[in-house]
Order: C-alpha cells, then structure tokens, then sequence
C-alpha cells in the first residue's frame, strides 16, 4: 500500500529505526570530496543516484555544497531523501523547521533582498511568516482577473518576434531562439499582472529588467549549480569557492526597487494597509516574488515544457486535437476557463513539473528527534538540528509510486488513476492535492503556475497546426490556416 501524506513520524507496529546510512568524510576533505563529485565527476542526479545505490537506502548522509574554502559557517552535512514517502517529512511544520534554507545550508546575504528576510526564508513559526504569506497570497488572489490577458498578450509579442527571426534566418541553422522573447513576455505580464506596474513606463527597466533579475538570481545561486559555461576547474575556483556579493547587482536592484515604489503603489499599499507591512518590507517582498518565485520558476520551467512537446510529434497531434476541440467549447477563447478541460494538456504539465522539477531541492531543518519513514515502514533516526535534502528528480521517479518512472508519459496523470498520482508530485513544495495556506510553506501560485503552462501550451496550438524545436529553439512554426 502506497504511503499517506505524512508517513514520517509512525510509530505503532513499525520496524524500530535504524541509523542512516553513509558519512561525511574527514573534515574538509570528506566535504571537498563530495562538491567535486556533484559538480564535477558526476553531476548532481549522478551524485545522489550512486549513492542510493551504494548504501542500498534512499536516506544517506552526504555533503552538499556550497563548502571550503570561504563559506564561514556554512554546515554541508545533510541527510538525503530520494524517495516519496520519506520526502513528505519536508512538508511537515511539526517536524522541520524551514528558517532560511531556502537553497540548503547557504544562505545568500539578506543584502540582495534590500535588508529585508523576506517570506521564503522564514519558518512558519516565526510571526512575520503568516504576515508575508498571506501578503503573496492576495497579490496574486487580486491579479486573477488581469492574469490571462497579460500572459496572452505577452505570449503574442513572444511569438511574433520568434515568427519575424524565423523568416529572417537569424538563428543558428536557421532556428529562432525562444528563450529571451520568453523572458521578456514572463518579466512584462508579472510585472504588470502581480505588481500592477507596467515596465514600459520606464525605458530602462523594459529594456533591462530581466537581464537585472538574471544576474541577480545568478550571483545568489551560482555557489549552489552547476554552470557548465565554462572550463570545469576554473568553474569550481571562480564560481563555487566563495559568495558572491551584493553590491555586483544592487544598482540594478535599486532601480527594480524605485519602478516598484513609483509604480507599483497599488501592490504595495495592499502590503502596508491590508497586512501591516513598511513600504520597504513590502517592495522587497514583490521583488522577491516576481524575480525568485515567479520569473526564475517559469524561466526554468517553461522552456523545458515548449521543448518537450516541440520533440515529440504523436504528442502534439493528441495535444492539437485536445486543445481544438476544447476551444471550441468555449469560443476559442484561451483562458483558466477553458484550460480546465484539456485533461492531457494538464497531465503533460504535470510530468514535466515530475521530470524536471523548476526546484531540485527542499530542504528543512529537524526541529526534534523524530523516526524519518520510508516505503515499508522503515525507520531512520533523525537528531534534532540536522539537515534534511530532499532530491525531487529522484523522489518523483521513484519505482515504488511511479510505473515507468524514468520515462516521460504525457498522459501519466489523466483519469482517476492518474489523477491520484498527484499527491506525489511534489514541485511545489508540498503535495499537488494540498493547499497553500499561510500557514504552511506550499507555492502560493500552484495552481496558477500549472494553468499559465496550459494556456501556453494551449495558445501555440491554436496559433500553429504544429512546430518543431531543437533545444532551446523553434525551428519551424507552421501557422494555422485562417478562414476565408
């Protein structure tokens, strides 16, 4: 029988807990060891597969980077989770505490965020947590009714500048890349949708603002990722031995900060008059919002969807006819209406939310001695203090839970037996099936995530009878015939 939503703390008529397997090595090189194998000699799905497969456990002990040398108080030692019983305990507020592990045991300076600690990094047990969940939650509970028709709008701009490199050959082997026209459609519809803030009124942050937000996510990120840029070794000495700081990106941050304060008064008053924030608190929580949560997610996410459905033929003919014959029930109209009733659209999202999950990982940390659960019952002890790492690539292939658990299958989550699957699809920082509540530490934007992937989806199949892509760009666009 497969394992309720939170298996990690039985007790009755379960095995007695057994110690974790694995180890951190000698200190600095037991660590050191283990950042070249992740960045380096394996690769991140590498580095934990094999050592799933080495203590015969999908709970170890590992290291993870960021490491030596210049991460000062930095504590790599986790315990790694890689399968989807065990994984819920990451869910589970009486259990973890979530307090700045946002990315793991580094954490960026709170200089990148103006000062502020903004809602992702604190745990639910802190006062200002409810405050600022419940902040994000009616931004976006406000931005419903514009949602659609900025995205759409935006997917248009996208298209015809994709259309226009495409007839002019301007990319590689004559394809168009659709990777910056997807971001500037993402920055300009967020902006505008979540922060009422129109980037055309200032030429500079149009013009700017998404690469702003690129090099910003980048210099938080960048110790903790695998580049792949440049040389290895010179990856590792100028890349991950040391944080980056702030003030590479604070002119760029600031400018973000100041459009906000101008234009987007209307968000922010909701923060300061509805959920008794300071207006810097609240702008800096927008930005973290739109330029973390919302703009990096769908930059990784959303190219991997179009570059999905763009390989694979027999799928975008189901698709098309899906979508058609959708629209046609609610006047052609593209819309979360309408995306409702494409059940293979949804699922196909969904696998690739399960394949290539926007966040790898979730982390938290034991707020007790508590029994970790995994499949069968079988206990690990978890001291108070230590750090859970939970992989989601390996977590959501998981054999135990998911037939076929490495191969993509679009229509994986349609019908009821598929739909229960759902509650092991775990992206968004809890189940599928679950809320997000102030209370809890789940994407605020779930379900709006997973309709904005379907009105895209949907929208490329209404323009176009089909379209191929290689990589990250479309090399054929075959518009749809218009009537006569």
């Amino acid at each position: 029988m497969l394992p309720s939503f939170s298996p990690a703390a039985t007790a009755a008529a379960t095995p007695p807990p057994k110690p974790i397997p694995g180890g951190y090595g000698a200190p600095v090189l037991g660590p050191l060891r283990d950042r070249l194998d992740y960045f380096w000699f394996q690769g991140p799905e590498e580095f934990f597969r094999r050592r799933a497969a080495q203590y015969r456990s999908t709970v170890f002990r590992a290291n993870i980077p960021p490491t030596f040398p210049f991460f000062v108080g930095v504590n790599p030692r986790v315990v790694a989770i890689v399968d989807t019983a065990a994984f819920t305990a990451l869910f589970d507020p009486e259990l973890v505490d979530k307090r700045d592990c946002l990315i793991g045991p580094y954490n960026p300076s709170d200089s990148f965020t103006g000062g502020t600690r903004v809602g992702v990094y604190l745990d639910t047990e802190e006062p200002e947590h409810e405050r600022t969940k419940a902040f994000a939650m009616d931004l976006l509970r406000r931005s419903s009714r514009v949602w659609a028709p900025e995205f759409l709008e935006g997917v248009d701009g996208m298209l015809a500048a994709i259309e226009s490199d495409l007839d002019a050959g301007k990319g590689k082997d004559g394809g168009a890349s659709f990777l910056v026209p997807l971001q500037k459609c993402i920055f300009r519809f967020l902006c505008r949708s979540v922060a009422s803030a129109d980037p055309a009124a200032e030429d500079l942050v149009d013009r700017y603002g998404l690469f702003i937000l690129d090099v910003w996510l980048g210099l938080q990120l960048v110790p903790t990722q695998k580049i792949g840029a440049i040389p290895q070794p010179l990856e590792e000495l100028l890349l991950h031995s040391f944080p980056f700081p702030s003030i590479l990106v604070k002119p760029g941050y600031d400018l973000l900060y100041r459009f906000l304060e101008k234009h987007g008064a209307e968000s922010v008053a909701v923060g300061v008059k509805d959920h008794g924030m300071t207006d810097k608190d609240a702008i800096n929580n927008i930005l973290f919002l739109l330029g973390f949560n919302a703009f990096g997610g769908f930059s990784v996410f959303l190219p991997f969807l179009i570059l999905q459905v763009g390989k694979d033929a027999a799928l975008r003919a189901r698709l098309r006819d899906e979508v058609r014959a959708a629209l046609e029930r609610h006047a052609g109209e593209v819309g979360f209406a309408s995306v409702r009733g494409m059940p293979l659209v949804r699922s196909t999202v969904y696998e690739v939310l399960r394949m290539n999950p926007p966040v790898p990982l979730q982390f938290g940390r034991a707020r007790r001695d508590f029994v970790l659960r995994s499949h069968g019952g079988e206990g690990f002890s978890v001291a108070a203090g230590e750090m859970l790492c939970g992989y989601q690539p390996l977590a959501m292939r998981d054999p135990a839970v998911f037939d076929r658990p490495d191969e993509f299958v679009a229509d994986r989550f349609v019908g009821a037996e598929g739909e229960a699957l759902l509650r092991y699809v775990y992206w968004s920082n809890g189940p599928e099936t679950g809320e997000p509540a102030a209370g809890n530490k789940q994407c605020a934007a779930k379900e709006v995530v997973v309709a904005t992937a379907c009105m895209l989806v949907a929208e490329l199949f209404r323009r176009y009878d089909d379209f191929e892509c290689d990589g990250t760009a479309f090399t054929r666009l075959h518009k749809r015939p218009q009537p006569s």
